[in-house]
């Protein structure tokens, strides 16, 4: 089963454990702990995860250590530069505006001091 980078993170148990290894590689278990569902549901979603990309698996010894994979996200991140001009600009209109309405209150004050 191969899913696109958005149906992978659709899920929100695989979007918390996305969450829980941002902090680095981690095993199954810190994971379980982290997002706070079974460990068979964990594994579940692990793979779904690994099969997406999203996440790598390295053995050490007995242990299976997950990690998040960059790619993925730089294909979000592609995804969604030509969008970011559409809350950058609404952003800017209101830092504008928010300092339009700052001006006029110092204005307002300076004007109560002078009287």
């Amino acid at each position: 089963m191969q899913l696109d980078v958005f149906e992978a993170l659709a899920d929100p148990t695989r979007r918390r454990i996305v969450e829980a290894l941002r902090h680095g590689e981690q095993q199954v278990g810190d994971v379980v702990d982290k997002a706070g569902i079974h460990q068979s549901g964990v594994s579940r979603h692990l793979r779904i995860l690994l099969e997406s990309g999203f996440v790598s698996m390295r053995p050490d010894g007995q242990r299976r250590l997950y990690a998040l994979e960059a790619g993925p996200f730089e294909a979000l991140d592609a995804w969604l530069a030509p969008y970011r001009s559409l809350w950058e600009a609404r952003l800017d209109r209101f830092g504008a505006a928010l300092e339009k309405k700052q001006e006029s209150a110092r204005r307002a004050r300076t004007r109560s001091k002078q009287r």
